[in-house]
């Protein structure tokens, strides 16, 4: 009888210690400690405890091989692999540090932690590639505590706003001071901008937000692009009166109203719902009670789309649909849109890219856009950008969103694949 053996199968090829997920996760968790609040996340742009977790991320930077480790003009945390050679381009990596309060420990921070890791393997491997890398902790993202948002990364695509810095917080404390008290010289903002013509773009790694990569099953998503958004608030008045003696025929109530305005905004964003959002936030019903027919209401309006015409379209017809229910319910209504945001796609080639090197570690490539803001956005028309998404459970900006040690894993390792394959086409 012929004796079968069994057919030698390849060994798996190890992953590189930097690229483990459950080592990015062991450092999430300890960055997760530096908080304003004991107990859980919050950690505003320029507090103490934002301060302290940027010296620890400029210690893992060191560690990673990164070299002219240090803080620019806005707080940001910025490290340098240099090139294999002299005058060659550079690549920026990255994501922010700063939360929103009481926050999960991914948003941001998992991009700062990929980006790290990803370059401590390639030093790991002694490689130089032929483009340096700076890989940034942004130190201004999501816009708590002051009013203007996005200022680090606007500061590096030159479109910072000096008025900015004139932006106080809760405590009457403007932005200046507090940079000031970080210890980041605000004096040199200029000294931010880097010159387009010397980079090949921005890349950045972040947690979806958003269940649509849960419920297709895949690890990680290709973003196709950041929504642009209109943002504003609409201001109904009609008359106020007793709920016992005011007869339904003759009232005016500014709340049903705008309840039937509501309903207009969700119908339109259902009209396109494959590519629009439409969102009403808010509500203030000016000196409500039980027993008084609502006199004034404001409410707030958001959409978003990928698309700068289908946006502006929608806002049009939000704003035809309040006009005609304002005249037919007998009240006054005004739309006043104050936050105009255009869309920004990702770069075709850093986008095509990155799904050939996700495609390259057998996984599925997802294509999505991304419906909230990131620093990548402020990149649009200046240096081409793109984006990867980690699927995350329960979304983000809140203490359980999650991702898991193997997604973040395939996140690094597809980073890293990034770099590789960018260094093959530069």
């Amino acid at each position: 009888m012929n004796k079968v053996f069994p057919v030698p199968q390849p060994a798996p090829v190890p992953t590189l210690a930097p690229l483990d997920g459950n080592a990015i996760t062991a450092r999430l968790k300890e960055l997760a400690a530096f908080s304003d609040v004991p107990g859980e996340l919050t950690r505003l742009s320029l507090t103490p405890s934002h301060k302290r977790a940027a010296a620890q991320v400029s210690h893992w930077m060191r560690e990673a091989g990164l070299t002219q480790v240090h803080m620019d003009a806005t707080g940001t945390i910025v490290g340098r692999y240099p090139a294999d050679r002299a005058n060659a381009k550079t690549l920026l990596i990255g994501s922010h540090i700063d939360t929103v309060r009481n926050a999960g420990i991914y948003d941001g921070n998992l991009g700062v932690l990929t980006a790290i890791a990803a370059v401590e393997a390639l030093n790991a491997q002694g490689l130089r590639l032929p483009f340096a890398i700076e890989v940034a902790a942004f130190a201004d993202e999501e816009g708590v505590r002051f009013l203007s948002t996005l200022t680090s990364s606007k500061a590096m695509a030159g479109i910072f706003d000096p008025k900015s810095l004139d932006d106080v917080d809760q405590q009457g404390i403007s932005r200046a001071e507090a940079l000031r008290s970080f210890g980041a010289p605000a004096e040199r903002v200029a000294e931010c901008r880097r010159d387009p013509a010397d980079m090949i773009g921005y890349v950045e790694v972040h947690i979806e937000q958003g269940p649509v990569l849960e419920a297709a099953g895949a690890p990680l998503g290709i973003v196709t692009g950041i929504a642009g958004a209109s943002r504003g608030h609409i201001r109904v008045r009609g008359e106020a009166g007793h709920s016992g003696t005011l007869p339904m025929p003759m009232r005016h109530d500014a709340l049903a109203a705008a309840a039937e305005m509501i309903l207009a905004v969700e119908a339109r964003g259902r009209a396109d719902a494959d590519a629009l959002v439409t969102t009403v936030g808010t509500m203030i019903i000016a000196g409500s009670a039980v027993n008084v027919v609502p006199g004034e209401v404001q409410f707030s309006l958001d959409v978003r789309t990928l698309s700068d015409d289908l946006r502006q379209r929608a806002v049009a017809d939000i704003r035809e649909a309040i006009d005609e229910i304002a005249a037919r319910r007998g009240v006054r209504a005004v739309l006043d849109i104050g936050h105009e945001v255009p869309a920004a796609p990702c770069h075709g080639v850093l986008k095509e890219r990155m799904a050939q090197v996700v495609e390259g570690l057998q996984l599925p490539v997802v294509r999505l856009p991304s419906g909230a803001g990131h620093d990548a956005m402020v990149f649009r028309g200046i240096m081409p950008m793109a984006m990867l998404f980690v699927r995350s459970e329960n979304g983000s900006h809140n203490p359980r969103e999650y991702a898991s040690p193997a997604d973040i894993g395939l996140a690094a390792e597809a980073l890293h694949a990034f770099l590789l394959k960018t260094a093959g086409e530069v």
